[in-house]
């Protein structure tokens, strides 16, 4: 039996004592529950402690079970709560107009034990999968501004560049996840710079040539950091690091790849990085005019950059400024 600590804690509304107790005997032995038989009561207590899941009664007096979820979802506080309808109701209409309001399923009256028991895990293993995956993506951005005290690059960069690489993403095709995605994994592409020596990487001024192949060496430490993760984020990253300074022409480092043997998504983000790197002031250098970035853009399509990703930027330069307005440093 697991312990009652580690139990997920979940919200049983119902206006009938009966249906309160059919779900105790059902689950009180697996979480830990608590019970409100009015939808202003259910309300006060996920107030003072918000449960992992809510099973909600539709048809209840002076609040019904959809004006309760109508109130949690416009909550961002509460919002996130899975809700599952409990109900007689069986209706299309019923249904449908309980998923509009963010519910997750639907349980019939009278409850078939075991269908409740399926559903309210199924439920609470997406809950723990979507926190691991926002702890995953937390961590990612962590150890992207980690690699970020070591370089005089902000914290505003990593925000720009990475919707800047969403937005062409999306002007070439991909799906909003893949963008997503993209832009998730972002961040992680310069984390090669921890293991670069602080006198390479704060010179105020132009790197001679042995100090440059140190500064290339952080790709080759970036992607050694990131490689052999199973995380489909993680290898993103890891492509990401690897490829954001090889070149369409094959003049980039560290492999010297040439045209499409550059994932697509190391050619988007070579773009928006270079862009908000000239567009952005530096100890070294003034920030250039978006004309200025855009013309140079211009110029290395076909030699620095993929020249249909070089269109399709500057064909989503309003939402670029618009980014780069809202991200300043």
């Amino acid at each position: 039996m697991t312990q009652l600590s580690e139990r997920a804690k979940i919200l049983v509304v119902d206006d009938e004592p009966a249906n309160l107790k059919v779900i105790r005997e059902v689950l009180a032995n697996d979480y830990r529950l608590s019970f409100a038989k009015s939808g202003e009561l259910a309300l006060q207590l996920i107030e003072n402690e918000p449960p992992k899941l809510i099973l909600l009664d539709i048809m209840m007096p002076d609040m019904s079970g959809f004006e309760v979820c109508k109130v949690l979802k416009a909550n961002p506080k509460t919002a996130h709560i899975p809700v599952i309808f409990v109900t007689a109701l069986s209706h299309e209409q019923d249904e449908s107009e309980g998923f509009a309001l963010g519910a997750v399923d639907y349980i019939t009256k009278p409850i078939s034990p075991a269908i409740v028991r399926a559903r309210v895990k199924n439920h609470l293993s997406l809950v723990q999968a979507e926190q691991l995956q926002l702890a995953h993506i937390d961590l990612i951005q962590r150890l992207g501004r980690a690699a970020e005290y070591k370089d005089t690059d902000t914290g505003e960069h990593i925000a720009r560049m990475s919707r800047y690489s969403k937005v062409l993403a999306l002007a070439y095709g991909m799906s909003e996840y893949e963008a997503e995605q993209l832009k998730q994994a972002d961040p992680m592409h310069d984390v090669g710079k921890i293991g670069i020596p602080d006198a390479v990487l704060l010179k105020p001024g132009r790197l001679n040539e042995n100090e440059y192949e140190h500064m290339k060496q952080h790709a080759l430490i970036g992607a050694k950091i990131l490689e052999n993760s199973p995380s489909p984020l993680l290898q993103l990253a890891h492509k990401l690091a690897l490829e954001h300074h090889e070149k369409w022409d094959g003049t980039g480092y560290p492999y010297g790849l040439k045209g499409k043997e550059i994932s697509i998504e190391g050619r988007i983000v070579a773009i928006a990085d270079v862009f908000d790197a000239l567009t952005s002031k530096r100890p070294y250098k003034k920030a250039w005019s978006i004309e200025e970035a855009l013309d140079l853009l211009k110029d290395e399509a076909g030699k620095h950059f993929d020249p249909q990703l070089v269109d399709l930027f500057i064909g989503q330069i309003d939402s670029i400024i618009e980014i780069k307005n809202t991200y300043t440093s």
